[in-house]
């Protein structure tokens, strides 16, 4: 049987399942959501049915898919999915949960549907556009073209259906959108806002609209903080499916901690009431919505993101594929540990007290190690580079700035990264690398210049020394380019001797 709307009075589990009072079929669409991954239906879509179950937000997502056609897997199954919640409670008993979300009300195609999008803009009731598009999404296309069906960028078609908006309701105050993006960048709201404006200058559209975009619409910064690990492996699908008693191909399984950190004023928290329903701000879970957020996105960013970040390409050349398994080996999770605390921590370049720091670091390793996820790390080194620079570069930058020396786990993380760049096979334009014999995807746009680099053997100063990559010149910190390639050596012979040399 597969989860359907018709089939919700059908279901019999074998545990318990929340399923959505049919009432909430019936709520109007309140959301336009970019972006259809597990992150954004397992964060921000539980908080909306969370808020809809108990008759406080009282709206709906309509989900942008920007790339393809083909929604038929959201629409076989009236855009229901399963979300599972499993991990350890703070007493160390095991949570698990299993909640049928009804918060998507249809998801549209942009390529194939985009005269539906737009219509959106017309819906008085449509208030909220959120965004997940990878820390790649939020940039300028310098050849966007606003009158394209669909425009190319993201940036570009917030620009257009915004601009939609402003004309169906001729430019009123009231119409303008509350549009949280929550992409994995500093600033992420108003570097999206200045992008906006550039595009609408571009455009050469009018001046009422650009003053519309600058006063009646709230780009907010904001940060999101719960491990999705993407859809089960075919072994825990089976599992969940016999507990269940139906099918489900967009099940997602999530950790217990949640956060979801917006940067607005009263006017935003009233639109955004959702987080009504789930708010600890003394314990930073749920939706916390302030007027100041960077407390909250700089030990995000710098501590969980940024160790998964120099830990994944080293932890899978290693040999591990997850990762709670190398939270499991002693060595690896020694080093992640003294990675954390002893190099992330005091170089997070926003006023934090060292102590808080590390015991959020602390939180963290528990979370990693839950035992219930399987956190893929090939999944982590998608957009390797832009996450090694955005995440990872002002850690390293701060650390000079208060040590003016070479953090050495660091230098054995950013080894790692440039030797899982080594493709050794080209296929379909696509870039593969090779451990113990088996292949793997690199899913990194430079992926072809290290091909060239790797090929012709050339010169680490080349990588350290691409601005396009990291925005500075690495190869003027003293020492860390002789410590990378120290560990590259090691990597390469093995990396149980590039452990042993990081950590002695």
């Amino acid at each position: 049987m597969l989860l359907s709307r018709k089939n919700l009075p059908q279901i019999s589990a074998t545990v318990p399942v929340q399923l959505p009072n049919p009432s909430v079929f019936e709520l109007p669409e309140r959301i336009l959501q970019f972006g259809t991954g597990v992150l954004l239906r397992g964060l921000c879509d539980y908080f909306v049915d969370k808020a809809n179950q108990q008759g406080v937000f009282n709206g709906r997502i309509v989900v942008v898919k920007s790339t393809g056609s083909d929604t038929s897997e959201f629409d076989r199954q009236d855009q229901l999915f399963t979300q599972v919640i499993r991990g350890l409670g703070e007493d160390g008993q095991p949570i698990e949960e299993y909640i049928v979300n009804a918060s998507i009300s249809r998801t549209l195609a942009a390529p194939s549907q985009w005269a539906e999008i737009l219509a959106c803009a017309s819906n008085p009731e449509m208030q909220i556009v959120t965004s997940n598009t990878t820390e790649i999404g939020i940039q300028l296309d310098e050849n966007e073209n606003l009158q394209a069906t669909p425009p190319r960028s993201f940036p570009g078609k917030l620009t257009a259906f915004l601009y939609a908006r402003w004309k169906a309701f001729n430019g009123s105050v009231e119409s303008g959108m509350v549009i949280v993006p929550t992409e994995l960048v500093p600033d992420n709201g108003t570097n999206l806002r200045k992008i906006v404006l550039e595009l609408a200058r571009r455009g050469n559209l009018e001046a009422d609209f650009i003053q519309w975009l600058e006063t009646a619409n709230s780009f907010c910064n904001s940060l999101v903080d719960r491990i999705v690990p993407g859809k089960p492996n075919a072994t825990d699908q089976a599992e969940y499916q016999q507990k269940l008693g139906y099918e489900d191909g967009l099940l997602c399984v999530s950790e217990v901690y949640r956060l979801w950190a917006i940067e607005g004023d009263e006017k935003v928290k009233s639109v955004l009431s959702f987080d009504a329903v789930d708010c600890d701000e003394a314990n930073a879970l749920g939706v916390i919505i302030k007027t100041d957020i960077d407390r909250y996105r700089e030990l995000k960013l710098r501590l969980l993101n940024g160790s998964h970040t120099l830990t994944c390409g080293l932890n899978y050349l290693s040999g591990k594929n997850a990762v709670r398994e190398s939270m499991v080996d002693p060595v690896s999770s020694r080093y992640v540990k003294e990675l954390m605390f002893e190099e992330l921590a005091p170089a997070i370049p926003y006023p934090i007290e060292l102590e808080v720091a590390r015991t959020y670091g602390a939180s963290l390793l528990n979370r990693f190690s839950n035992p219930f996820l399987e956190h893929k790390l090939l999944s982590i080194t998608l957009y390797y580079t832009s996450k090694m620079k955005t995440r990872n570069v002002p850690l390293l930058l701060k650390h000079y700035e208060q040590t003016g020396t070479a953090p050495e786990r660091f230098a054995l993380g950013f080894a790692a990264y440039v030797l899982f760049m080594k493709a050794v096979k080209v296929e379909g334009g696509k870039y593969f690398g090779e451990r113990n014999g088996e292949s793997y995807l690199i899913p990194d746009e430079p992926a072809g210049w290290y091909f060239d680099w790797w090929s012709r053997q050339g010169e680490l100063s080349e990588v350290l020394g691409n601005t396009d990559f990291w925005g500075t010149d690495l190869n003027a910190l003293p020492g860390f380019g002789e410590r990378v390639a120290f560990y590259l050596s090691r990597l390469q012979e093995s990396p149980a001797a590039a452990f042993e040399a990081a950590l002695s």
